[in-house]
Formats: structure tokens, sequence, C-alpha cells
């Protein structure tokens, strides 16, 4: 199955849900005692969110793009405001269907690229109905 986005979200940033934030590594090993670590509280809307107006999330279907850490059910942080390039992962619209693939320009060309050995690259020429609406810059999904 070719990862498709499933749904569009925006963010709803007139909430702050700040967390506490300890600022001291967390050994995978032997536990150590973070009280006096706390160094203040963290909103994820700020963190993950650098352009409130050009933000929106895409719920992710397909396995396309498992090697790049983007699995079927994730959430994605999609930013419009920044510059797609090559090598980027992008959401793109391709015949009016919405797809997250990694851009490449190669030789002139581009494709997208997916990121699993079954699946083969997408070229766009001239005459698909193609646009790019954000370039991904966060992943959200569970363990």
């Amino acid at each position: 199955m070719v990862t498709k986005v499933d749904a569009v979200y925006f963010p709803d940033c007139s909430t702050a849900c700040a967390r506490p934030l300890f600022m001291v590594p967390v050994a995978a090993g032997f536990p150590s005692p973070a009280e006096d670590y706390l160094e203040g509280k963290l909103d994820l809307n700020k963190y993950l969110i650098k352009h409130p107006a050009a933000t929106f999330f895409v719920r992710v279907t397909g396995d396309s793009m498992i090697a790049a850490g983007i699995h079927p059910g994730d959430i994605l942080i999609v930013d419009r405001s920044i510059e797609p390039a090559d090598k980027k992962v992008v959401i793109a619209v391709i015949e009016g269907e919405l797809t997250v693939k990694r851009i490449r320009r190669l030789k002139g060309k581009i494709l997208l690229m997916p990121e699993n050995e079954n699946y083969k690259p997408l070229q766009i020429n001239a005459e698909m109905n193609f646009e790019i609406w954000g370039v991904v810059t966060n992943v959200i999904h569970p363990l």
C-alpha cells in the first residue's frame, strides 16, 4: 500500500498544555533521581509548531515511508511556510490525492521517493496535476 494521508487537522494553539521538563539525560539503564533537574515547563505547541498559521496535521495510512520512521496511524506535523527542498519529506497532492514522500531533484527531474524498497519512485511530469502542500517537520507515533 502506498503511504497516503488519511485526514487533515489544524492545530489549536489557543490552549497551553505546559508539562514539566527535566533537563537531564534519561539513562536507559540504571534509574537516576530527577527531581533536582526540573528545568521548567514545556508547551508542546511552542516546541513542535514554529509557524502556527502555516501548520497543519495529517494522519498517515500505508507503509511506503517506514524507513523514514513514518508508520501507519502516525500524525505528521506539516509546515507550509518551509520551502520544499531536495531530500525533505513533503505532503504532496498528485491527481487530487494526498501522499507523503521524500522529494528529490535529480538532473532537472522531480521525483517523489518512497522510504520502503517495495515501492518505486514516482517521477513528476508536466502533465500531472501536482502540488506540494508543505514540509513534514515532526512525526508523532505511539511506541
